[in-house]
């Protein structure tokens, strides 16, 4: 198998040939943003909300696009073009570039945008559901995809000590927020619960609300984590984890122990606006 065609900084370049500067304050600094989006049928899924938050992202820590979304969207559709996969997965990383002192971005920002192959979960996770754990840490601008994934690196380390498939991030409020790479939703007398503030606002958890509104009450609120024993159904959302029961959190059992039938309604309505199954 051939080896994926990266964009770096201007050129389309074959993995083995992709460089990045020892001086990038993305490896220096951990200073940059990333969006991570996947294809259905061969075409970028919801390209310009992700470009959006991206820009958004950036803004938040002060960076600077140095190609405009609409020439980003060029730059992701040469490179499935080059790579020719069924599907992929697309990240969209931006950084402060190189940097003459190691800390200060003077110049012009690095933009890398990788493909490779998709990948999918095990069936069982989506059949059977999966156990997620809580976690107490605290993190640095929360609405904004930075590369500086150290808190959800912890976090993922405690919830495989746990076998456990994600972590959820709870507040010195003692608020369950977000996963470590995801949304979370529960369930509650029919009505779907998922947080409003204090998480970075996903673009799967956007196409769950729409859909999910034209059958469901949906409430966007706090989520407690005393409320976690009382509720019917949970799941988790992301562009890699598409739309994925929950059965335990902690040591709790959700519901029934199994994948709820209202979370079977959701994962059906975001499997046929996104596949046409």
């Amino acid at each position: 198998m051939s080896k994926p065609i990266f964009y770096i900084n201007g050129e389309f370049l074959p993995e083995d040939e992709a460089k990045v500067s020892v001086l990038d304050l993305g490896l220096l600094r951990g200073y940059g943003v990333f969006e991570l989006l996947r294809t259905y049928s061969g075409k970028p899924f919801r390209l310009k909300e992700h470009l959006e938050r991206l820009k958004n992202s950036a803004d938040q820590i002060g960076l600077r696009l140095p190609k405009s979304p609409e020439e980003i969207a060029k730059v992701v559709d040469e490179l499935l073009v080059q790579n020719r996969f069924h599907e992929a997965n697309i990240k969209i990383i931006l950084t402060g570039g190189v940097s003459p002192d190691q800390i200060t971005p003077l110049g012009t920002p690095s933009l890398f945008v990788l493909a490779y192959p998709a990948t999918s979960y095990p069936a069982e996770f989506y059949t059977e559901g999966v156990k997620v754990v809580t976690v107490r840490i605290e993190r640095f601008l929360a609405t904004s995809k930075t590369i500086n994934y150290i808190p959800a690196i912890l976090a993922l380390s405690q919830a495989r000590k746990q076998e456990a498939v994600e972590a959820l991030y709870v507040n010195k409020k003692g608020e369950v927020l977000e996963g470590t790479t995801s949304n979370f939703f529960v369930f509650k007398n029919k009505i779907l619960i998922t947080p409003k503030e204090g998480i970075l606002l996903g673009i799967s958890r956007q196409v769950v609300l729409e859909l999910a509104k034209k059958e469901y009450k949906v409430t966007l609120r706090p989520i407690k984590y005393e409320e976690l024993g009382s509720i019917d159904e949970a799941f988790l959302t992301a562009s890699n984890k598409e739309v994925m029961p929950v059965v335990r959190i902690d040591d709790m059992v959700v519901g029934s122990g199994k994948p709820g039938q209202n979370t079977q309604r959701v994962m059906e309505m975001f499997r046929i606006y996104t596949r046409g199954e």
